[in-house]
């Protein structure tokens, strides 16, 4: 700590004050104490995790395979830890971050339960003043935000929801001690990766499961399976295909095939395509390096898709309202399931479509549509998130001037690299707009950001300066190079959260940088190279 910061009164003075314990911020806190610096992590739930303690609705699984979803910064943690399963179930990936927290003694320097309500830049000093919702209260010369891009819960505004007098339960705010729906009516709203993951664990227990779906969304199954002893032995030798996750397009070893889906044989075509889909979930969108940007390729991969798809369903009738027609396979980030499509073929199941008769109202019953009513005992609004940056959005956050973060993005979320904000000083954003964010991994993207704000800080400090601070010309170049970026490719295409479109009066604005979770590395890297071109260097 610099002796020459000063301090409000009741105020505790930190170098580096992060908001969030989740895969982020707990890496934060380590990485930062190691370089001797003081942080305080504040946390609004009662325990670490983020999004993995919030989310614990039946089926809530990553949809990235465990190894690679895991940090890579202590060789030892990569070895101690055993994955039980491909694809991590919730508690299993809570588990690991408790562990984590435990390992390495985070837990003394956050505060939980603790939500940030209030970041205000002192001009004169270039420190920030946080306040909390439970009166704790920081000086903090740097601030790193640690809230995740998913993470502040989307509820639709739907007529009479407060009114309904069953089991009101949204995905990401499942009750911790479980529910058990066994023999009911229950609603599920959204068909999204929660939804998807949600349906066919809550079909096996409901009496009469509803399905109300407006937009249909593509989902591969993930191919889940147990791990033996052998298939972790070899995995913990292999640790090395970490180089290939840090150079790569989504934050993982496997790579796109060499060739356009168009240059090769259909047979050639559609082995690579089987390969892929036995591989399982996301990671079908990346099979060939074209995909996503030549719309004749993509159409092969939504024809494979598409009968796979309907191979699964028994009533053509559903399979046709399960088969997106609104945008290109992959625009959207393609969920991962596990017999989602073959829930619909089950007696007990039923899927109304919203496009042809739309939700009216909600009554303490149930829920009409223009066509029908439905009595339920519980509803499940499975309708997301306001992503990228809605949890940061519900902070008070002030810089230069009284200017709020809200009313600097008020047309949109304007940064540099992802990380910085003009008229911001030393304060960094972490996997969210501007960044590769929500298509990469984000346990890899975390330490990704997290030791390049570590580097930042000792570059200030090894300057004898106070701040850093992008400056207002890079961050209009990088917004819109990020757009450019995306206007070459197929994904503005969707009507997707990618774009806040699921947010009624969100300003539309492509957010995540699209070109490859390897080549945003290398340009960040090549900016801190040039001594942080782009950003101003500040003294009081």
């Amino acid at each position: 700590m610099n002796p020459g910061y000063p301090s409000s009164p009741g105020r505790t003075r930190v170098d580096v004050a992060v908001v969030g314990a989740g895969i982020a911020g707990l890496y934060a806190l380590h990485r930062f104490r190691s370089r001797g610096l003081t942080v305080r992590v504040f946390e609004a739930a009662d325990g670490v995790g983020g999004v993995w303690y919030w989310n614990r609705y039946p089926g809530a699984r990553c949809d990235v395979e465990s190894v690679d979803y895991s940090y890579s910064f202590d060789e030892d943690l990569q070895q101690e830890w055993d994955w039980s399963e491909k694809y991590a179930a919730q508690p299993e990936i809570l588990a690991y971050l408790e562990h984590v927290a435990d390992r390495f003694d985070l837990r003394r320097d956050i505060e939980f339960g603790t939500r940030v309500t209030d970041i205000r830049l002192d001009e004169s000093s270039l420190t920030w003043e946080v306040d909390t919702d439970t009166g704790s209260r920081v000086t903090a010369r740097f601030v790193v935000l640690a809230t995740g891009p998913l993470s502040n819960a989307n509820t639709p505004a739907i007529e009479g929801l407060d009114t309904f007098a069953g089991r009101l339960l949204h995905t990401s705010a499942w009750p911790h001690e479980g529910v058990d729906l066994t023999g009911q009516r229950v609603g599920v709203i959204g068909t999204g990766s929660s939804g998807i993951q949600a349906i066919p664990v809550l079909a096996e227990q409901a009496a009469r499961l509803h399905v109300f779906q407006r937009t249909a969304n593509y989902s591969v199954p993930a191919g889940n399976t147990a791990l033996d002893d052998d298939t972790r032995r070899a995995q913990k030798a292999d640790y090395a295909r970490r180089r290939l996750s840090m150079t790569s397009g989504g934050g993982s070893p496997h790579r796109a095939h060499p060739k356009s889906a168009l240059a090769v044989s259909e047979e050639e075509r559609r082995a690579a395509y089987e390969q892929r889909w036995q591989l399982g979930g996301v990671l079908f969108s990346k099979t060939f390096p074209d995909q996503l940007t030549d719309p004749a390729a993509n159409k092969t991969a939504r024809l494979f898709w598409e009968e796979k798809i309907r191979a699964e369903l028994d009533d053509p009738r559903v399979a046709e309202l399960l088969i997106p027609r609104d945008h290109p396979i992959g625009t959207k980030r393609i969920c991962t399931d596990t017999n989602y499509y073959r829930t619909f073929n089950r007696e007990n199941v039923q899927l109304v479509d919203l496009r042809a008769t739309p939700i009216e109202r909600i009554d303490a019953g149930g829920l009409h549509t223009t066509g029908s009513y439905f009595p339920l005992d519980a509803l499940v609004p499975a309708t997301g998130f306001d992503a990228m940056t809605g949890s940061v959005a519900k902070i008070a956050i002030t810089g230069r001037g009284g200017r709020t973060l809200n009313e600097a993005w008020a047309e949109g979320p304007v940064n540099y690299l992802g990380l910085g904000v003009p008229g911001f000083p030393n304060l960094f954003n972490l996997t969210g707009p501007g960044s590769p964010s929500v298509l990469a991994n984000m346990v890899l993207h975390s330490e990704l950001h997290v030791d390049w704000v570590a580097e930042a800080i000792g570059f200030v400090d090894g300057r004898g300066a106070n701040a850093l601070e992008a400056r207002a010309d890079a961050a209009a170049a990088w917004v819109a190079e990020c757009a450019e970026r995306a206007s070459g490719t197929l994904m503005t295409r969707a009507n997707s959260w990618y774009l806040g479109a699921n947010i009624p009066g969100k300003p539309r604005f492509f957010m995540p940088f699209v070109s490859g979770f390897g080549v945003y590395g290398e340009i960040i890297a090549e900016v801190a190279a040039a001594d942080y071109k782009g950003f101003d260097l500040l003294d009081r």
